[in-house]
């Protein structure tokens, strides 16, 4: 497995300034705001990924 991924920013304020939180895996604490999170994955979409390209602009 590979290692843990990092945010870049705090989802509240937007800050830089995150520490890994001891609260357990996937926990973070923003120095700036004072406040922690969590972030956990879910896991993959059944359908995919869809086409962006709807609005019709293939050739004929």
């Amino acid at each position: 497995m590979s290692e843990r991924a990092a945010p870049f920013y705090c989802p509240y304020c937007g800050d830089e300034d995150l520490r890994p939180s001891e609260q357990g895996h996937g926990a973070w604490e923003c120095a700036a705001c004072n406040r922690a999170f969590q972030l956990k994955f879910l896991g993959l979409l059944a359908h995919g990924l869809r086409n962006s390209n709807a609005g019709g602009d293939e050739p004929t």
